[in-house]
């Protein structure tokens, strides 16, 4: 509805759909109170009602009425009004429309949005008997007569193809099938429990005349004062059936109040601050001198298990101290429980975590707890940079160097850099630890933007683990054949099974084989959706594609042929287990990857067995090199260290470096010392030999001359443009004549000639889930001109991004480029 501009209040919104442009809606009188930014409104956006997000006040920009706002969804604000500015920065950075970023950041399932249902006539009803239908128009009758209603997008599932709407209206205005329109969603918000307490204190008079199973309810309110129905229930099964009477009598009082759901779990034992080594004293004393003194950057550089986590509590501890709050990332989910238990045996109830792994109604009562300032640390993953704290006074980035910190698919952002700017905006200080520094912040720790911490030494004066090269080439077992454990990693292991101790075997690969090849006819099991051979996993007894989810039963047999004659080749954690339990069949093996820590609590409970001693040999991917833990594993064992070094990426080499050093690092962590076995086919590899030494500044100066000769990050910014498509032929011409575009672009300005275009080319997994997929990278020093040239192709040329059957993903700074 439009108003006069005169009289109404106007404000900036943002909706939760993928348009890159905010809007101005005026406000009604009896909303102006109410319409504060950071809240969640209805707003009429074309033909329908949608979720936006208020940014604050505006001037029109036209004379012409504006629409008005037609509810506030929220009785206060889900974001604070210092998130707005990083909103619209990462929005215009990251080329993500503003709306999608902020629906990004908020809790999941809160939104409302329309619906528009479908159903038969009887006019539909009579013409479906008939047979002068088209097609399509009988398939549709013919579902609705067999459904009372059904959504446009429910059909098109039903359908296998998207349904059109003009279709569905042409229907419509024949009579045979009327439409309504609902708004839906915000599945998650408070959950609210029943309370009961006492309404007449003097019951104790009436009580002779009252059943006893009442009188026995009564009595254990008072005992209780208040209690929840759902508590009533588990001591009196049978209370529920006798509130409502023992209420209309006037003995009783029900309310619904609010219920938090505590993903925290069982209580934490406190402990107290242990005296600090010298280094871990010195890194605290620095950072402690700049505080309060505006945005400060701080590397720190600790070797395992030297204790970077204590610095991280001790400065905690004084920012708290000052009123202020902490925002804590780390990489992966699985990490969140060790960090989140250190920090709540330090500061109790204070501390907030934010993950995709809590359920939607978890994570919304944490965010109200959060920007409602109850919760003054929050602990999370790459989602938890959106806290909405106030007031930050430290931010800490812990594994830094960790590639998940960059999200792969959405909204595709870089948490760790992002904290970076959001203490800049915050004007608070931040901490990125590592062992393996990034390339990235280690050049930014040499041109000064940057300082640098060290932790050189173990806690207790522990030694770093002795790492050790086995060169797979030259390496056979005592029947002269390739072995998968080496004999010198076996004979390792022998020995510190014998002195009760722990082995950790390390793969980054899982599954039992990831090529499987029929012996009759020699093709490899491919997925049906992919360009990539299927993985066999023995205890599911299926193969199983890991892009896409595609599986295939054995008894299928080989695609080509049909033969059952299937050979198993290729090693993943599962093979390696049966291997590793044929050999040390009295050892008590366990495995931690993707498959086996899928179940929530499943990563906490391997970490119990580890620490109880109740596992010997712990078998893992990547997972286990982040940053766990684990005091009683002296070995480990890397099966083979080359598995990322020929990846088609720029930093295969560093990835590989990382990997290797912080696994290594898992061992002799406790009070005694460590061994590592390194297994590689290229054992002079200045990769191989920087992680054996565990030595980054030496993996860096030889990394960063291939960096600066090939212009690649850090000495450039990369804008990686992802093109895919169910038909092929369509999507190669797509991806053609876009790269022509970008050329002629390129020529159009004199200052575009700095811009290298590299490709298009086919991406190196050819097809993923039924997409053809190609890419195309613009390369350039300048990160404004860079910005400048995509902004223009994206919001002047927007139709070069779309086609009908082809999409175009852009993805700046682009970490994954297979």
């Amino acid at each position: 509805m439009a108003t006069d501009l005169s009289k109404k209040k106007s404000l900036e919104i943002a909706v939760a759909l993928p348009v890159y442009d905010t809007f101005t809606y005026q406000v009604a009188d009896d909303l102006v109170g109410q319409a504060t930014p950071g809240k969640r409104v209805l707003v009429p956006f074309g033909r329908r009602t949608v979720t936006g997000y208020i940014l604050g006040e505006t001037e029109p920009l036209t004379k012409k009425p504006l629409k008005t706002i037609e509810h506030v969804l929220d009785e206060y604000p889900l974001f604070t009004s210092g998130l707005i500015p990083f909103f619209k920065w990462m929005s215009h950075y990251y080329k993500y429309p503003i709306g999608e970023v902020i629906k990004t950041a908020l809790p999941p399932g809160i939104n409302l949005y329309e619906q528009k249902t479908v159903s038969i006539c009887p006019e539909g009803q009579r013409v479906l008997k008939q047979n002068d239908l088209l097609q399509t128009e009988r398939e549709i009758l013919t579902l609705l007569a067999h459904n009372s209603s059904l959504s446009i997008k429910k059909l098109s599932e039903m359908l296998n193809q998207k349904t059109p709407y003009y279709l569905v209206r042409t229907l419509e205005d024949r009579g045979w099938v009327s439409s309504s329109v609902a708004m839906v969603g915000g599945k998650t918000k408070h959950r609210m429990q029943r309370f009961v307490s006492l309404a007449d204190p003097n019951f104790t008079e009436k009580r002779a005349r009252l059943s006893p199973v009442k009188q026995k309810i009564l009595e254990n309110i008072q005992s209780n004062k208040e209690v929840s129905v759902l508590q009533l229930k588990k001591e009196i099964p049978t209370a529920s059936r006798y509130l409502k009477s023992l209420e209309t009598e006037g003995y009783i009082m029900v309310t619904l109040k609010k219920e938090f759901r505590d993903p925290l779990g069982e209580p934490i034992s406190p402990d107290s601050a242990p005296v600090l080594t010298e280094e871990q004293q010195q890194a605290v004393s620095q950072i402690l001198e700049t505080l309060e003194n505006g945005f400060h950057a701080y590397l720190l550089a600790g070797v395992t298990g030297s204790g970077k986590t204590e610095v991280y509590l001790q400065l905690s501890a004084e920012v708290i101290a000052r009123k202020k709050s902490v925002l804590i990332l780390v990489p992966e989910i699985a990490l969140i429980s060790q960090m989140e238990r250190r920090f709540r045996a330090r500061f109790a109830d204070s501390v907030a975590v934010l993950h995709s792994g809590l359920s939607g109604g978890e994570r919304f009562d944490q965010w109200v707890k959060i920007v409602s300032n109850d919760l003054k640390i929050v602990i999370g993953a790459r989602s938890a940079i959106f806290a909405p704290l106030e007031n930050i006074g430290l931010i800490i980035v812990d594994e830094e160097h960790d590639t998940s910190y960059k999200q792969e698919s959405g909204f595709r952002y870089n948490a760790r850099d992002m904290a970076v700017l959001r203490a800049k905006m915050a004007a608070c200080t931040i901490i990125l630890g590592s062992a393996t520094p990034s390339v990235q912040s280690w050049y930014n720790v040499q041109t000064g933007k940057f300082r640098v911490l060290y932790l050189k030494h173990r806690i207790e004066k522990r030694p770093l683990a002795t790492i050790s090269i086995v060169d797979l080439k030259e390496t056979r077992d005592p029947h002269g054949r390739k072995c998968i454990i080496s004999p010198q990693l076996q004979q390792a292991m022998k020995m510190t099974l014998e002195k009760k101790e722990q082995v950790l075997l390390f793969l980054n690969r899982r599954g039992f084989a990831n090529y499987p090849v029929c012996s009759d006819c020699g093709e490899p099991v491919r997925c049906d959706n992919c360009e990539i051979t299927l993985t066999f996993h023995k205890a599911d007894n299926v193969y199983k594609c890991h892009f896409c989810g595609f599986t295939r039963a054995p008894t299928d047999g080989c695609p080509s042929c049909g033969s059952l004659r299937i050979i198993q080749l290729g090693l993943g954690t599962e093979k390696l287990e049966s291997i590793v339990k044929s050999i040390f069949p009295q050892a008590c093996v366990a495995r931690m990857d993707h498959d086996t820590t899928r179940r929530k609590g499943s990563v906490l409970r391997l970490l119990k067995e580890l620490k109880n001693k109740s596992i010997d040999i712990l078998i893992g991917t990547q997972m286990v090199a982040k940053g766990h833990d684990f005091p009683n594993i002296t070995l480990v064992g890397i099966i083979c260290a080359d598995l990322s070094l020929n990846f088609p990426d720029f930093r295969a080499g560093e990835r590989t470096f990382q990997m290797l050093a912080q696994v290594a690092g898992r061992a002799g962590r406790g009070q005694l010392p460590g061994k590592v076995i390194l297994q590689t086919y290229n054992p002079n590899h200045f990769s191989i030999l920087a992680a054996r030494d565990q030595d980054f500044k030496r993996f860096y100066h030889k990394e960063i001359v291939f960096r600066q000769a090939l212009k690649y990050p850090p000495f450039s910014r990369l804008v990686q443009l992802g093109i895919s498509g169910k038909n092929k032929e369509k999507t190669k011409r797509f991806a053609k004549n876009l790269g022509h575009y970008l050329q002629s672009m390129k020529k159009s300005h004199p200052n575009f000639a700095t811009i290298q275009i590299l490709g298009p080319v086919e991406a190196p997994l050819i097809k993923i889930d039924r997409y053809f997929r190609w890419q195309i990278l613009l390369k350039s020093s300048e990160t404004n001109l860079l910005q400048y040239f995509i902004s223009k192709l994206i919001y002047e040329e927007k139709a070069r991004l779309s086609g009908k059957e082809v999409k175009v993903v852009v993805d700046v700074d682009p970490f994954d480029m297979m």
